[in-house]
């Protein structure tokens, strides 16, 4: 399908959204890949180093994520992405020109991942504002669906292509796909025709402090965002402990070679794409409060396997782990983050949908520099099975809230000082 004709299937330029994204995330899974090895093969980095490397590409979240969400509710999203792409893009040109004068660092890999993290603060809360601008709001699940399935595809492919590179060039050339993915989103934009938001005529303008502390009000005070977020942030602190040392335990502790480690991250990315694919079908048959509550559940056991093995001979139980892990994460999204474009009112979705990112982010720049201190003292292995104990406890935790015995998640919210509901579907929508 040709991005015109996804266009008139889902809404004004969706499909060089589509198109700008995947060519984005290709790059960036990519670079994910090719980082932690040019630190760990190339510049020796430790655990420590590691954690560091991770606590700065998620950092900016906390510095400027509020701002950010407050900021891209009062522009364009299209020119906020254009923007950090441009910015992200010449970022990581500079390693590869680094690399080829003999001058790469860990320092300087640092500064690219604080850059590029805050460019990503910036185009995330844009991109999460402008779906609902070009997509109908009965196909949101269906968009969101094949945005997530997109970017778990390019986690498939991304630590292929970065095992090849590392063969064929060298990782730090490597990040070259990288500058191209987001030269080609930039590109995109132009094809994105983003219908304006709706505003209240008699509306003032509002002061930058305000739009950020009315975000915080409704995350905290909501009965079901809230603890989405608080179950989110301890998920997400697991995780991202557990991530932040794989590289370092495939490659020191299972003992395979670099190259075969992106074909290992390759594989267990495969239930990304698993996920985006049973999402809506999953939904429409139990229901978007079942399935998201059943998908949490089934995502703690599943981290745990990741960190089983110890010798290279029962990797398949780290990938096992890896697409399990993949797949309810990805699924569990598709479903919530349709949900949640629904639910928030459109005029307050920039602020409150990067406010609770803030809270889910926020935790990971902790659990980097947590997990690389822990696993300094007592083992790569130890931190990461307790890193996904704290991932497993908190999916387990769904059950103490209101969510956890809902069938169907809640309908719009009220906008914040009316006695109505939006008027957008409350009901999952599976088809087109």
């Amino acid at each position: 399908m040709t991005p015109s004709d996804d266009s008139r299937t889902h809404g004004s330029g969706f499909g060089y959204l589509w198109l700008g994204q995947g060519a984005s995330l290709v790059g960036n899974a990519t670079s994910s890949f090719l980082i932690p090895v040019l630190a760990v093969v190339h510049l020796q980095a430790g655990p420590l180093w590691m954690g560091l490397l991770t606590a700065a590409a998620w950092l900016p979240w906390v510095v400027v994520g509020l701002v950010a969400g407050a900021l891209v509710d009062g522009h364009p999203p299209r020119a906020v992405i254009v923007v950090a792409n441009l910015v992200a893009a010449a970022a990581l040109l500079t390693v590869p020109l680094a690399g080829w004068a003999g001058h790469l660092t860990l320092g300087h890999l640092l500064v690219v991942a604080l850059t590029t993290g805050s460019a990503s603060v910036f185009s995330r809360a844009a991109g999460i504002k402008i779906v609902p601008l070009v997509v109908p709001p009965e196909r949101l699940e269906r968009a969101n669906a094949r945005l997530l399935g997109t970017e778990s595809l390019a986690q498939v492919a991304g630590p292929g292509i970065g095992g090849l590179l590392v063969t064929v060039v060298s990782a730090a050339t490597g990040l070259l796909v990288d500058v191209a993915g987001f030269l080609v989103s930039v590109a995109c934009m132009r094809g994105v025709r983003p219908r304006q938001a709706a505003r209240s005529a008699t509306a003032a303008p509002v002061r930058l402090r305000t739009q950020i502390a009315e975000g915080i009000t409704v995350v905290r005070s909501d009965r079901y965002l809230a603890p989405f977020v608080l179950i989110g942030s301890v998920s997400n602190f697991g995780l991202t402990g557990l991530t932040t040392l794989l590289v370092i335990y495939l490659v020191n502790v299972l003992e395979i070679d670099a190259s075969y480690t992106g074909l290992v991250m390759m594989l267990g990315s495969i239930g990304g794409v698993l996920g985006a694919l049973v999402a809506v079908p999953l939904a429409h048959r139990l229901g978007t409060g079942r399935a998201s509550t059943g998908l949490l559940l089934l995502s703690g056991p599943a981290a745990l396997l990741i960190t089983l093995p110890t010798s290279s001979r029962h990797v398949w139980i780290t990938v096992t782990g890896l697409v399990l892990v993949g797949a309810t994460v990805v699924s569990g999204n598709v479903i919530r983050g349709a949900w949640r474009q629904r639910y928030i009112p459109a005029r307050l979705i920039g602020r409150v949908v990067t406010t609770s990112q803030v809270v889910i982010y926020g935790a990971m720049p902790l659990a980097g520099v947590t997990a690389g201190l822990l696993a300094h003292e007592v083992g790569t292995r130890p931190t990461m099975l307790a890193m996904a104990g704290v991932h497993a406890l908190a999916c387990v935790a769904i059950v103490l809230t209101p969510i956890g015995r809902l069938a169907e998640l809640p309908p719009p919210m009220r906008e914040p000082g009316t006695p109505g509901t939006d008027a957008r579907p409350p009901t999952f929508v599976a088809g087109r």
